[in-house]
């Protein structure tokens, strides 16, 4: 059985459907077989509605549109702007400014296609007026936007904590490392690559207008104060955490920027609809899948085959960095997330691995693979943002991700990069 949903699925991918008919197809015929029929379809539908139950999953919609109105906005430009005032005359500054510029988006947004529209769109003409090649600025901005994928609020996590039944604040704050340490490296390779290529330096920005850039950019840094503040501090769990994030950029966005009105809200809240209903028909649809697979105990024959139980935890995390890196390099992260982590979740508890660690390393590798050839989600986003060939978008990406596989490795051997932060937050 397992052979023949995999192949259907394929099969409809290939020919051009939205990943949300492979879905509910491979579930159909799963179903199909196992009951000889469709006499049992109103399991199907339980564990559709099963899937987008959870409470845990509207603050997806909430981050959603919380990232749609900063993105219409001031926010972003206000960030950028802070950053290069204080490094964007070293040598690599711009690239060095695009990188930060992009982590402190997603601290805000948790959305690494709102990342690349929001930093990449005012940050490519200025780099490529300042000496950069062009390859390089695509590749750097498509794989600092995944690093939203990590620091929070992170959709990634979220669907992960629904499905794997994890503390979402827990994992927000582990990701927080992982993603300072890739900024690291990013910042780094920015200043070898200007130095090699001798890229001029940007004008040296005066204390007085270092200030300025700072009162400016005060109220967008408001989110990740509401966000990690309010849910480390006690005030808000993460779902009334986006409800505080929707409600501050709607107040920043029309009453102190006045950048909204009603016609721009309504455009936002219609946009954000429309990637909802997606998002949650693809939940659905994988927790069907996910039941199916579960039923018919695939996971178990799969991973018996390869003799992951004579493995020890770090032999695991290995096995599931790989199976979700290249998964991500074909499908979208978050079908990813829900057809692969109820596999591997047996597994997971029998070798005692700390669920927090395993989503970080999953989320990490989710991001890889979204920036990665040939099919990563990211790489279409930045096609269709700056509209340039796929060639091109594609061909600076090799450093950057062999970067972010060395983070890989050093979180798998080193768990304290991610859970340093987790255990001095929640330490009783």
């Amino acid at each position: 059985m397992a052979v023949t949903i995999f192949s259907i699925m394929i099969v409809l991918l290939l020919l051009g459907f939205p990943m949300m008919i492979p879905l509910i197809a491979g579930a159909f015929v799963g179903f199909y077989t196992m009951f000889n029929g469709f006499d049992q379809l109103e399991t199907m539908v339980q564990q559709i509605m099963a899937g987008i139950r959870p409470a845990s999953l509207i603050a997806v919609p909430m981050f959603i549109f919380a990232a749609d109105i900063m993105t219409r906005g001031q926010s972003a430009g206000r960030l950028i702007d802070m950053v290069m005032a204080f490094v964007g005359h070293l040598k690599g500054g711009l690239a060095v400014s695009t990188a930060t510029a992009c982590t402190m988006f997603g601290a805000v947004s948790g959305s690494t296609q709102a990342t690349v529209v929001a930093i990449g769109s005012p940050m490519r003409p200025r780099m490529l007026k300042g000496g950069y090649k062009d390859s390089f600025i695509l590749a750097l901005i498509v794989n600092s936007s995944d690093i939203a994928f990590l620091i929070p609020p992170s959709i990634g996590m979220i669907i992960y904590g629904v499905v794997s039944n994890t503390s979402i604040a827990e994992l927000f704050i582990a990701g927080i490392g992982p993603g300072l340490l890739i900024l690291l490296l990013f910042s780094i390779y920015s200043v070898i690559y200007a130095i090699r290529n001798d890229v001029p330096t940007e004008e040296k920005t005066t204390w007085a207008e270092r200030a300025r850039a700072v009162r400016g950019a005060l109220w967008p840094l408001g989110f990740p104060a509401i966000i990690i503040g309010g849910i480390y501090g006690g005030v808000f769990s993460p779902t009334e955490a986006a409800a505080a994030c929707v409600l501050y950029a709607l107040f920043l966005e029309t009453i102190i920027f006045r950048e909204l009105d009603l016609s721009g809200i309504y455009d936002t809240a219609k946009s954000t609809g429309l990637i909802t209903a997606v998002v949650f028909i693809l939940v659905g649809a994988g927790a069907a899948l996910s039941w199916v697979i579960s039923f018919a105990q695939i996971p178990q024959a799969i991973l018996g085959s390869i003799g992951i139980d004579e493995m020890g935890p770090i032999g695991v995390l290995f096995v599931i960095s790989i199976a979700f890196f290249i998964g991500c390099m074909f499908v979208d992260p978050i079908v990813v997330i829900l057809i692969l982590v109820p596999i591997f979740a047996p597994v997971v508890k029998s070798v005692g691995l700390d669920p927090v660690l395993v989503g970080t390393v999953i989320t990490l590798q989710v991001a890889i693979g979204s920036a990665t050839p040939p099919f990563g989600c990211d790489i279409f986003t930045a096609i269709a943002v700056f509209k340039r060939p796929y060639a091109e978008v594609i061909r600076g990406t090799p450093p950057f991700i062999l970067m972010l596989l060395g983070v890989s490795v050093a979180l798998i051997f080193f768990p304290q990069i991610a859970l340093f932060l987790r255990d001095l937050a929640f330490a009783e």
